[in-house]
């Protein structure tokens, strides 16, 4: 059962730019996405899969997140932004849980075709955990432990133990500042580099 307040509720205390719960219901598409997945996961449930199927492409239409009618979500679940999200269908979600742009919550590999229907391919998030944007979170096996933290653009593939934060190093950036009107890209002697202590 989908239990609105306490959703509106969850946007409220986790979303310093949520202003008022009618803003939350009326604007957010997390908050639709949802609802809607709400009444696909009914049908999905009562083997009405085709009509289960058609409720989650609308709303993916509308909304830009993606959650297959399968998919087990526990409550106050609060996707920040949400475009670009996907959530398979074997995929069970705890309580609590916030979610970024850009998330994948998918399987490893469909080389084996329908040989994998009925088997647990997505993975299993649980109550309290946090996924930055452009997170990868693969496999049937692979469990988020209570209270983790997923940093943007991880991939994971490998179950991550309760209270434990998962980020990737952060790439070498390059800064140029250009005293001219004109750079010749391929002149690298005007890159500035800011692990370099020295100015050339």
């Amino acid at each position: 059962m989908f239990h609105l307040k306490e959703t509106l509720a969850a946007y409220q205390a986790r979303d310093p730019a949520a202003r008022s719960k009618l803003e939350v219901l009326l604007l957010y598409p997390g908050v639709h996405a949802t609802m809607y997945h709400q009444a696909a996961h009914f049908c999905y449930c009562h083997n009405l899969k085709f009509l289960a199927r058609t409720i989650s492409q609308w709303s993916r239409f509308w909304t830009g997140i993606e959650i297959h009618p399968g998919a087990k979500i526990g409550r106050r679940l609060v996707i920040d932004h949400g475009m670009g999200i996907v959530i398979g269908e074997t995929t069970e979600i705890g309580e609590w849980v916030k979610i970024y742009q850009g998330v994948t919550l998918g399987g490893l590999s469909t080389r084996a075709g329908q040989g994998l229907r009925n088997h647990k391919r997505h993975p299993t998030i649980e109550d309290r955990v946090t996924i930055y944007s452009g997170a990868s979170i693969l496999g049937g096996e692979t469990r988020i432990g209570e209270g983790s933290i997923i940093g943007g653009n991880a991939f994971v593939t490998r179950s991550v133990p309760p209270h434990t934060r998962v980020s990737i190093r952060d790439p070498d950036l390059e800064f140029h500042r250009d005293k001219t009107d004109t750079m010749d890209e391929n002149d690298q002697s005007k890159y500035w580099n800011p692990a370099q202590t020295d100015e050339t």
